[in-house]
């Protein structure tokens, strides 16, 4: 008995490590669609970089320009920066569901005015490998608890 639960966890774990990606860094980018309870959809763009530690768990950095509201002939800008850890789950051969839980910091600009504010971030998103290196992927964010993002892009690993 006891070698055959030896058998089976010398098993188990080579076949992990076998089907366990390789730590790779990647860069990508994206383009969105930002929310807010007081303000319209507005598109805007983001770059990122990360760390992948193996197939279900990374490490990312990001940064994104939100949107530009005229309101009342101002400007309002909005900005984020944002780090967080992203844990993935295979699903099929090349798709992927994963969540992503960290901080990230919003800048806003308007009449000369820089506001911060620092708050959790979290959201959900599926991915799909169309190659080896490169991956797309589509996602939803809450960065505040009145606002969501709504993000497609695509990564590239090294």
């Amino acid at each position: 008995m006891i070698k055959q639960i030896t058998a089976a966890a010398l098993l188990a774990v080579t076949s992990f490590a076998a089907s366990a990606a390789e730590p790779s860094y990647y860069v990508g980018g994206d383009v969105t669609s930002s929310k807010s309870d007081d303000l319209n959809h507005k598109t805007g763009f983001g770059a990122f970089a990360g760390y992948q530690f193996d197939e279900t768990f990374a490490v990312e950095a990001g940064v994104r320009h939100l949107g530009k509201w005229d309101l009342g002939g101002s400007d309002l800008k909005v900005n984020q920066l944002s780090i967080s850890g992203l844990a993935s789950f295979p699903v099929a051969d090349k798709f992927a569901v994963y969540g992503r839980l960290g901080y990230n910091r919003i800048s806003t600009k308007f009449e000369g005015e820089n506001e911060h504010k620092n708050k959790a971030l979290y959201g959900v998103g599926v991915s799909y490998a169309i190659t080896k290196e490169v991956v797309a992927r589509v996602e939803w964010q809450r960065p505040m608890s009145d606002s969501h993002i709504i993000s497609a892009g695509v990564a590239y690993h090294f």
